[in-house]
């Protein structure tokens, strides 16, 4: 009752520190990549260029995947602090970096608190709030990252010049105290779940071997590395036998950091696959149009930059419009249906794109692809959630991130890829002579694969189960291993 009476006299600020914290952490990474030439002329090492960027995503991934295990063993608070105060220590020593080494190390530790910001919070949600609630709050967290997309690029660029890049760093250590400051005194310490404290240790380690393996294979290929062929087979054998392992560790674990069972439940299954589906056709946009702008329309970073605004505005207002439908309707098959529905006819419509659009035609493009983007991104955390028992709550919400996350990695791998093959060429060294008509056929190839992911989003819905959300929190018993659910029927 003293949980209760705390969310429900502080629940404005909880929420605010919480979307603060995922900001920090959204504008981040939106905020490097514009400052990352600058760094590279500060320290040195552009052959390392991508590393800072693929180690934090492995270690964000990683963390990510551990932190519904680790909160359900600690306590969502604590895990949640302490990631804030990782998170924040690791930007200081990336301000403080002298070379391209240092920067890589410290990208990674900052990494592991990231995957936890992002994740816990939305467990914290259901926590608080019934599973009817939930769906409207979940829509201001995927807004939150929208918003970053928008500013960040700016952002950057500004404090990049006027500051020195170590500031895009150093700009993490007000913003995260004020995060504490609102989770520290506010947030209750919600009830530990799991009694018994056994860690997985041979999940984690075959889980980031894999993980770390299938991303080197993918970074050298993008890289268009001139590495033996062998070598990049050998790596993707590797990663392929650490994820049977994996699996095979998982069904064996008395506390598996992802548990096999869930997979049985068919709402968790779909949720997942779609979760990977929208990772990957997320990123298209935001990737490809500024391509299509400067290469084939001849316009300036910053103005490419500044016409991914509808894309982005209709993502945020849709997210937040779609959370809102599901806690007034306690519904959401139909809606993640539409939301595919309308991806389909917006990534068609962007795959048509060419000389002769119109930036009126763009716009009305990129709007239509935000909003099936936008409606979609609360609905399968939600709906994951709302599927399984208290117990498995926070591998669920950590697992329909990580699956975000892969999504977005291997998406932008294989599209990548399809470019290139199409181009013959590696981009980066790509100059504005390429013809124009080729890139055109490039991009729209991109569009077309993410057309039909949106179709197998699409497909994949109506096999969607409708389950029941409640007005009414679950108990708040601690659930030991002899709990575990086998098979849910649904």
């Amino acid at each position: 009752m003293d949980i209760e009476n705390d969310v429900l006299n502080h629940f404005k600020v909880i929420i605010a520190g919480l979307l603060i914290s995922v900001l920090i952490v959204s504008l981040d990474s939106t905020i490097t990549s514009t400052a990352m030439p600058k760094i590279i002329a500060s320290l040195g090492g552009l052959q390392y260029y991508v590393w800072p960027f693929t180690i934090y995503l492995t270690t964000l991934i990683i963390s990510a995947m551990l932190s519904g295990k680790l909160s359900d063993f600690y306590g969502s608070k604590k895990i949640f602090i302490i990631a804030i105060i990782v998170f924040v220590f690791g930007s200081v020593l990336c301000g403080f970096s002298q070379n391209m080494t240092e920067l890589i190390i410290f990208r990674a530790l900052m990494g592991l608190g990231a995957g936890i910001i992002v994740t816990i919070p939305l467990k914290i949600v259901a926590q608080m709030f019934p599973p009817r609630q939930r769906g409207k709050y979940m829509g201001l967290f995927a807004a939150a990252g929208g918003i970053s997309t928008v500013v960040g690029p700016t952002l950057g660029g500004y404090i990049t010049d006027s500051l020195g890049w170590p500031w895009i760093f150093f700009v993490n250590v007000p913003i995260g105290i004020m995060a504490l400051s609102l989770i520290i005194p506010y947030l209750p310490e919600f009830s530990v779940i799991v009694k018994e404290k056994i860690m997985d240790y041979w999940g984690i380690i075959t889980f980031t071997s894999g993980l770390i393996s299938f991303l080197l294979v993918l970074t050298f290929i993008e890289e268009n590395t001139t590495i033996p062929f062998i070598y990049l087979a050998l790596l993707f054998i590797f990663a392929a036998i650490m994820l049977l392992g994996f699996i095979y560790t998982e069904i064996k674990a008395r506390e598996p950091i992802l548990p096999m069972y869930l997979f049985r439940n068919s709402i968790f299954s779909i949720s997942s696959i779609c979760m990977i589906l929208l990772g990957a056709v997320m990123l298209v946009g935001a990737v490809y149009i500024p391509l299509f702008l400067q290469l084939v329309q001849g316009f300036t970073p910053s103005t490419s930059g500044t016409y991914l605004t509808p894309l982005m505005f209709s993502m945020i207002v849709s997210s937040i419009l779609s959370g809102q439908i599901i806690s007034k309707t306690g519904k959401y098959k139909i809606l993640a249906i539409i939301s595919f529905a309308i991806g389909i006819l917006g990534m068609f419509m962007l795959s048509i794109l060419n000389t002769n659009t119109t930036n009126l035609e763009l716009i009305v493009y990129e709007i239509i692809a935000g909003i099936g983007a936008g409606l979609a991104i609360p609905i399968f955390t939600v709906a994951s959630q709302n599927a399984v028992t208290k117990r498995d709550l926070g591998v669920v919400t950590a697992a329909t991130m990580y699956f975000r996350f892969l999504g977005g990695v291997i998406g932008l791998a294989v599209l990548g890829a399809i470019v290139n093959m199409t181009l013959n060429l590696n981009l980066q060294t790509a100059k504005v002579h390429i013809s124009s008509s080729l890139l055109v056929t490039a991009i729209h190839n991109v569009f077309i694969i993410a057309t039909l992911m949106n179709i197998i989003g699409f497909v994949l819905c109506f096999f969607l189960k409708d389950l029941y959300m409640s007005n009414e929190m679950e108990s708040d018993e601690e659930i030991g291993y002899e709990d575990a659910p086998g098979e849910i029927d649904l």
